[in-house]
């Protein structure tokens, strides 16, 4: 037996559960799309993508290859060539008789890379990139797809290009600079490149990347009367940026006349980052399109695409969804050059028109619908409702509430959801329940939805209350900023409580060995107080696939566990679809877990961005059995005790000297001390009483690993030889 949390065991290395040692990124898609019916060239931005062979995109209509790629030399690349190149101009200087045309060759070659060394890149992450040829057919279908690339260490995350149909315009490709040259261009606001303002020929799209310091200038002509929509696009194309504040490339947009006098301006719209401006023009000539950052900061990765031109804009609909199965509803909509001011929708559509530059989020649901009455912000004309309802009403005016009652029974509990923000209105509600006289019983301004990776502030109310007595209450919604008018709307849900979930799952992409062992992580989105086990499983799967600690305990909103692969290479990602099943109130209810990233916001705050497909790729080969054994059996730990869980090996796994460690274990949770089996290995595991409490459940993920000495050093590094497959445990009361 022996002892430690880091142990030495006879174990192995196989070939097929060697670790990868970096994951592939992309961080930036430039230009961000492409018009139906042409061919553009893009560069993806990343790091670890050397050697990409592949590029997946989600979507039908569009095709992609890689033509080229260019990785920045190294400090000691840049030396050994630098010398090749001196060694060279010796040759031609003393020998001149012998200096060959394929020698002027390789010193003009020597010269191009050693333009390329970027001795303190401002953003290594992105410094690497591959030029793609994108291949977008007459009739691909119009909007957002996703972008991969397959390299030979893995898959990268995702990211969108647009396809559209108006004429492109796209300034030149950033390239990678350093940091002093990025803060002499902050400082005295020099632009990086001597680019020439590109004449616009309206309608159309506009690519660009901002360079730190720079304004992006765009000349084009209009007439007098037309109505210009300006739309930009950043934030939408990469959601968050981990290593800038507030997180994302704040663009704002400017229109200037021949004079250079600032006519319009704009840094957000509404809630959202993205600036959007509409502008009647004065009087025929010329005008020009100002783009930057709003503190003058940038780089590769600050991409913008914007829509210029008198183009439909939707700014709002009323109401903001319908019953799932009305086969008529009319919807109003608001907006800029929009050809109809109604619209009617069959079951399932969407409200839209044609050619217009903004997505609208309309909701569906299964409770009867009313409409809120013209509100008199006095409760002795509060609008009487019935449980269950949904009420489609709009703050019309600052300041306002809108004000409604219903009657309950003593004990019974009450749910009250606002829906606004999360469908793009403009509204900060803030909700109030009271009594009959007035007396408030509750109130709610904001409520986190993590479904809504987008969203930054979470503006939406929730209450959920049980009520004292029999009799009448009242329901006070308003704008917690006193604001209000006709975009302001809003769906209130007022129903018992339902209790639902969703389902998570990230990363969007994996990349592993074949027959590997890989960690994946579940989250939970539990609606109006479920919380019971969520138990999971692989849909539809090919063989060769297993999940381990497949549940989220009751109680708890995200379980780590793994996933392991067939032990097959698959030159092509597989699609996987992971199921969720419950019981909710007496019946099985099964729900779909959508891929996500998990992407961090200036340094701290985390994100679940939802992503189209759940994708896995499968590296290199493997050696022995795939025939893995979970521990399906939730191992039981003591509170301060010890409890044994084997786990059983494939024959010809482990070849080797290896350690053993929990990976992110809740804090006191700690293997004692293992010991080798024929089959496995026999971990003893213990629990601290001081930083564990009994109840507490999850998987534990185990990682395998080796210590190298590093020769001529008493130094060792870490490499790491992969996972076994999680081990689900709880904490029992003490023996």
């Amino acid at each position: 037996m022996i002892s430690g949390r880091l142990l030495w065991l006879a174990a192995a290395l196989p070939a097929a559960l060697a670790a990868q040692q970096v994951t592939p990124h992309i961080g930036y898609v430039y230009p961000a799309g492409g018009r139906q019916g042409t061919t553009v060239q893009i560069t993806v931005g990343g790091q670890f993508i050397d050697g990409a062979t592949q590029v997946i995109l989600s979507g039908s209509g569009i095709q992609a290859k890689i033509v080229n790629f260019e990785k920045p030399l190294t400090q000691g690349q840049f030396n050994r060539i630098r010398e090749q190149l001196q060694e060279l101009a010796e040759k031609k200087k003393t020998n001149p008789s012998k200096y060959t045309e394929a020698d002027e060759k390789t010193v003009a070659d020597i010269r191009k890379k050693l333009g390329t060394l970027i001795r303190r890149p401002v953003a290594p992450a992105i410094v690497e990139r591959a030029t793609l040829q994108v291949t977008i057919a007459a009739d691909a279908p119009l909007g957002e797809r996703e972008i991969r690339l397959g390299t030979a260490i893995g898959l990268t995350n995702p990211l969108v290009f647009f396809v559209d149909n108006l004429p492109e315009f796209s300034r030149r490709h950033a390239k990678p600079v350093d940091e002093q040259a990025r803060a002499r261009a902050v400082r005295y606001r020099e632009p990086e490149d001597d680019e020439q303002p590109i004449k616009l020929t309206l309608p159309a799209i506009v690519n660009g990347q901002i360079r730190a310091g720079t304004v992006d200038k765009f000349p084009f002509q209009a007439k007098k009367g037309e109505h210009l929509v300006v739309a930009a696009s950043a934030r939408e194309l990469i959601p968050y940026i981990s290593d800038a504040v507030p997180g994302w490339f704040q663009a704002t947009l400017g229109i200037y006349d021949a004079k250079g006098r600032e006519l319009d301006y704009a840094d957000h719209y509404t809630f959202h980052p993205d600036p959007v401006l509409y502008y009647e023009i004065p009087a025929d000539g010329e005008y020009t399109l100002e783009v930057k950052d709003s503190i003058y900061r940038g780089r590769e990765d600050f991409v913008y695409r914007i829509a210029i031109g008198e183009l439909p804009f939707i700014t709002g609909v009323f109401p903001l969804g319908t019953n799932a199965k009305s086969k008529n509803t009319t919807v109003e909509l608001k907006g800029w050059n929009l050809p109809v001011s109604k619209v009617k929708l069959k079951a399932g559509q969407t409200p839209d028109v044609r050619g217009a530059i903004r997505k609208v989020q309309f909701a569906t649901d299964t409770l009867p619908e009313v409409t809120a009455k013209p509100s008199i912000g006095q409760m002795k004309n509060a609008q009487k409702v019935k449980l269950p309802s949904i009420v489609n009403g709009r703050i019309e005016k600052p300041g306002e509430w809108d004000i409604f009652r219903f009657d309950g029974r003593a004990g019974e509990e009450v749910v009250a959801e606002v829906v606004a923000r999360r469908l793009d209105s403009p509204l900060d509600s803030i909700l109030k329940l009271t009594d009959a006289a007035g007396k408030q019983l509750a109130m709610n301004d904001d409520t986190e939805d993590k479904g809504a990776g987008m969203l930054t502030h979470h503006a939406d109310s929730y209450l959920k209350f049980k009520l004292p007595s029999s009799g009448t209450y009242y329901l006070h919604l308003g704008d917690s900023q006193q604001k209000g008018g006709p975009l302001y709307a809003y769906r209130l849900r007022i129903s018992h409580p339902r209790p639902d979930y969703e389902l998570r799952v990230t990363p969007a992409s994996i990349s592993a060995r074949a027959g590997s062992t890989v960690p994946i992580t579940v989250h939970a989105l539990r609606h109006d107080g479920f919380s019971d086990e969520i138990a999971l499983k692989l849909k539809d799967a090919p063989a060769g696939y297993l999940l381990s600690g497949a549940a989220i305990p009751a109680g708890q909103d995200r379980v780590r566990l793994t996933l392991t692969v067939p032990g097959g290479r698959t030159e092509k990602p597989v699609k996987l679809h992971l199921e969720g099943r419950a019981m909710v109130q007496g019946k099985e209810v099964k729900k779909a877990a959508v891929a996500a990233e998990d992407m961090m916001q200036a340094f701290y705050y985390h994100h679940l961005v939802a992503s189209s497909d759940w994708m896995v790729r499968i590296l290199g080969s493997m050696r022995g059995s795939n025939a893995w054994k979970p521990v399906e059996k939730r191992v039981q730990v003591p509170i301060g005790g010890t409890a044994p869980v084997q786990v059983f090996v494939p024959t010809g796994r482990f070849n080797g000297s290896v350690q053993l460690a929990l990976n992110e274990p809740p804090e006191g949770m700690t293997i004692e001390n293992v010991n080798q089996l024929k089959d496995g290995f026999a971990i003893m595991l213990h629990a601290d009483k001081d930083k564990l409490k009994p109840g507490v459940k999850g998987n534990l993920i185990v990682e395998a690993y080796m210590e190298r000495s590093t020769p001529g050093t008493l130094n060792k590094r870490r490499q790491g030889l992969g996972n076994l497959p999680a081990i689900p445990f709880e904490v029992t009361e003490a023996r």
